[in-house]
């Protein structure tokens, strides 16, 4: 898969994560693990990189002595998603047209 098309693909994968809900770099992890395999030497970067961008946000609490930060999604990222979602229609329609089966030469 193309380098960036991946990129894009698991910035918008972080995103729809922590969209209902704040949540932190393992359990994002873990709620994406059913339909990606992300490292947390993946992920954080990622995180870094939308933090700049203002699509989240990021605040730290304490848990069990230490810090833990917690991630908000923005109206940014908010916005990122659902553009993400009318643009996906468009692949899809290519995908199909791109894996169509040509039944005029059966």
């Amino acid at each position: 898969m193309d380098i960036q098309l991946k990129r894009g693909l698991l910035d918008i994968c972080v995103l729809a994560a922590i969209q209902n809900e704040d949540s932190y770099g393992y359990q994002i992890i873990k709620d994406i693990k059913p339909y990606v395999v992300i490292s947390e030497s993946t992920l954080y970067p990622i995180l870094r990189r939308l933090e700049a961008a203002e699509c989240l946000t990021v605040r730290a609490v304490e848990h069990n002595g230490r810090l833990r930060k917690y991630y908000r999604i923005t109206p940014c990222g908010r916005e990122r998603l659902t553009a993400f979602a009318e643009e996906w229609k468009e692949i899809m329609s290519i995908y199909q047209f791109v894996t169509r089966e040509d039944k005029s030469h059966e």
